[in-house]
């Protein structure tokens, strides 16, 4: 139960931060302060998604440096329902490996980029919800949440099998058989 009266009250306190400031850029670090909690990232893309505010960033406005928001109008865009299920996301999850689609991080596990946090998982649209993509298992993906605050609105094209074996190749044998452990589990009950 705290938890949940820990990401309202974080999302209040953004969203009342965030309409005090309209058409003045804020940066990463005030907006993680004025939250107090490290998933203030998640509270922001609620904010955008599921109560309609136009917060932009970088991805929006070319003149947004990495880790600036603005928002420029008050007034809530309609905005999108959640709708992906418990189930939806499980199957999503378990046939990602537990593991990010971009980075390769492991959930529970030391964030290759940031190994004072561990990696916690979402799920990720490949062809955004403002793209016309929709909450399907063919259109969702694993990402931790290093890679999913700077994943809106990017589509990740899968390696070619050509390019994935010369990764495989070169290298070191260790690796090499732990894919081979990994793909035997993976396919080991499609049999």
């Amino acid at each position: 139960m705290p938890a949940k009266k820990g990401r309202g009250g974080a999302r209040a306190k953004l969203r009342a931060y965030i309409l005090a400031h309209i058409g003045k850029t804020m940066s990463s670090d005030e907006l993680r302060e004025v939250a107090g909690i490290s998933e203030w990232a998640r509270r922001i893309r609620e904010l955008r998604n599921e109560e309609g505010y136009n917060i932009l960033t970088h991805n929006d406005r070319s003149e947004l440096k990495p880790g600036e928001y603005l928002l420029e109008d008050p007034k809530p865009q309609p905005a999108f329902e959640r709708s992906i299920s418990k189930e939806l996301r499980a199957l999503v999850l378990d046939r990602n490996g537990f593991t990010c689609q971009m980075c390769g991080a492991v959930a529970g596990e030391p964030h290759p980029y940031e190994p004072n946090r561990k990696a916690r998982l979402h799920l990720g649209h490949i062809v955004d919800k403002s793209q016309g993509g929709e909450d399907t298992a063919a259109n969702l993906r694993a990402l931790c949440s290093v890679c999913n605050e700077g994943a809106s609105n990017l589509t990740l094209d899968r390696p070619s099998i050509s390019k994935l074996l010369i990764q495989v190749r070169r290298a070191k044998r260790e690796d090499q058989l732990e894919v081979l452990k990994w793909l035997e589990k993976k396919y080991q009950s499609s049999e």
